[in-house]
């Protein structure tokens, strides 16, 4: 998906919602989005602050929370970086490949892992408040031929 595509999407789906999509919460999805991988919050700070002086750290946080809670941004938690999500309508089940050399992240959106990690919590009785699937390893461009 392209960036222009993935923005529009995100305009869409906050005008269904009913909640702003501010410049600086738009300007933030578009840098992540730009990004060949996950993006730390700090060097999006730094890229935010080149075109918004005022930006601060609490400014870039509010974003990101914003974007996670429409689906629009994940956490990537191992790396504590934040990657663009082309399909929010599957934001809360979804499983990340991560590559560990160029950094390339992919989504995938297999229903059935999360439905038998939360049937077997359930049988255990844990409630799951929040589930983050990430494999590490090395996308086809970085594994040795």
């Amino acid at each position: 998906m392209t960036d222009s595509a993935l923005l529009h999407q995100a305009e869409q789906q906050c005008q269904r919602r009913g909640v702003r999509f501010t410049p600086i919460r738009r300007r933030v999805l578009e840098l992540i989005a730009e990004a060949s991988g996950g993006l730390k919050a700090y060097d999006l700070l730094d890229r935010l602050a080149e075109g918004h002086a005022a930006a601060r750290p609490p400014t870039v946080y509010r974003a990101l929370e914003f974007l996670i809670e429409q689906g629009l941004v994940h956490r990537i938690e191992s790396l504590n970086a934040y990657v663009a999500c082309p399909c929010p309508e599957h934001a809360h089940r979804f499983q990340l490949l991560i590559c560990r050399d160029c950094g390339l992240v992919e989504e995938l959106h297999l229903d059935e892992i999360n439905d038998q990690l939360s049937t077997q919590a359930k049988a255990l009785g844990f409630k799951v408040q929040r589930q983050t699937i990430e494999l590490l390893g090395l996308c086809q461009a970085c594994q040795p031929h």
